[in-house]
């Protein structure tokens, strides 16, 4: 495997981001955008758009950087095993049908 397709690979892996809007000290609220998994890897800006345009670069940078230097590169976590649903579960004695369809 050649250098650009190893970091053609890594750059195909999907990453999750985490967004949130932070108030700054100063009244302004931005967004932070962050890849928990890859170091380093997190963003603020004035709209979320713009946090993920540059998160995407910054991801990218990085890779190649861990690449380069011969590091490792972090893998995402399994959403299903860290993410919680908030959602009840359906009682199984009850009737799940919609009461305008009986």
């Amino acid at each position: 495997m050649t250098r650009a397709d190893e970091l053609r690979a890594h750059l195909d892996v999907p990453y999750i981001i985490i967004m949130e809007s932070i108030e700054k000290e100063d009244g302004d609220w931005v967004r932070r955008a962050t890849y928990p998994e890859l170091p380093d890897c997190v963003v603020e800006a004035a709209t979320p758009i713009e946090a993920v345009e540059r998160l995407e670069e910054l991801r990218v940078r990085s890779i190649r950087e861990l690449l380069e230097e011969g590091r490792p590169v972090p893998t995402p976590r399994d959403p299903l095993r860290w993410v919680r649903s908030t959602r009840p579960r359906p009682d199984p004695g009850r009737d799940e049908e919609a009461p305008h369809a009986r």
